[in-house]
């Protein structure tokens, strides 16, 4: 074999060896890239929200059938970002005249005080409770349950609100259980508050109707209704970020001509 034609071939296998080589390693970069674990969404951060009224009372007497803690964080944490976004100020300011000021961490506890003063005036925060309504307006069937429609858990809500809203209700499962069993899926709070979020942002975002509207889905939001008396009085204790000192509060309990009836 000629010398030249040696050097070539030489050269030539130098350089199939160093592509193996290299195409190895890429491989093997891209092996380990594959096997990293992505990184978590960092937690937001969490603020615990006041006591409403009625939870205030119930401590006094001693009553641990109330609102608990990790509830607020169950809140928080599924809040959607419109939920949070300074334009939703226009719809809050009643209760929160700073919030489109305010951080997004003390957004995130304005919303669950919110929804427990709604469990405040909807449940009396028992999360078991199960009412069967007579008012022809409520008194029909559910779709899902096939039986008279009930109002269940923390926001009173209902099983067709899973085919609704995407909520995490099972009525195969619930059926087999006694009314008032905290294992009904309807009645984990865990469950029931996260459907409240999704009904809340389809009003407001979705649907753009104002937080206080006869439309509501919670009557106890429906100005004139008896129960959004109720409701306003569990919104005395908004968190201070919100710019509501005691004396406003008071004052708007007074003023409000619902609350004179």
């Amino acid at each position: 074999m000629p010398k030249t034609l040696r050097i070539a071939t030489c050269l030539l296998a130098a350089a199939f060896a160093v592509g193996l080589v290299a195409l190895h390693s890429g491989h093997e970069r891209a092996d380990a890239a594959a096997a990293a674990p992505v990184a978590a969404a960092p937690e937001p951060e969490l603020k615990p929200a006041p006591s409403t009224p009625i939870a205030e009372q119930k401590a006094a007497l001693g009553d641990d059938e109330s609102w608990q803690p990790e509830w607020d964080s169950t809140i928080e944490k599924a809040l959607p970002d419109d939920l949070l976004a300074p334009k939703m100020a226009s719809e809050v300011k009643q209760f929160c005249p700073r919030f489109s000021s305010i951080n997004v961490v003390d957004r995130r506890q304005f919303w669950a005080y919110f929804f427990q003063a709604l469990s405040a005036a909807e449940a009396g925060l028992e999360a078991t409770s199960n009412v069967q309504h007579t008012d022809p307006q409520v008194a029909v069937v559910d779709g899902v349950s096939h039986r008279m429609v009930r109002s269940e858990g923390l926001l009173q809500l209902t099983y067709e609100d899973a085919k609704r809203y995407g909520c995490g209700f099972d009525w195969s499962v619930d059926k087999h259980l006694p009314e008032h069993d905290p294992d009904k899926t309807i009645l984990q709070p865990e469950n029931n508050l996260l459907c409240g979020v999704n009904i809340l942002e389809n009003q407001l975002v979705i649907q753009k109707r104002p937080l206080l509207t006869k439309s509501s889905y919670w009557s106890t939001l429906r100005p004139g209704w008896p129960g959004n008396r109720v409701f306003l009085k569990q919104m005395a204790n908004v968190p201070s970020a919100c710019g509501r000192g005691p004396s406003q509060r008071l004052q708007s309990r007074v003023s409000d001509p619902q609350l004179r009836r």
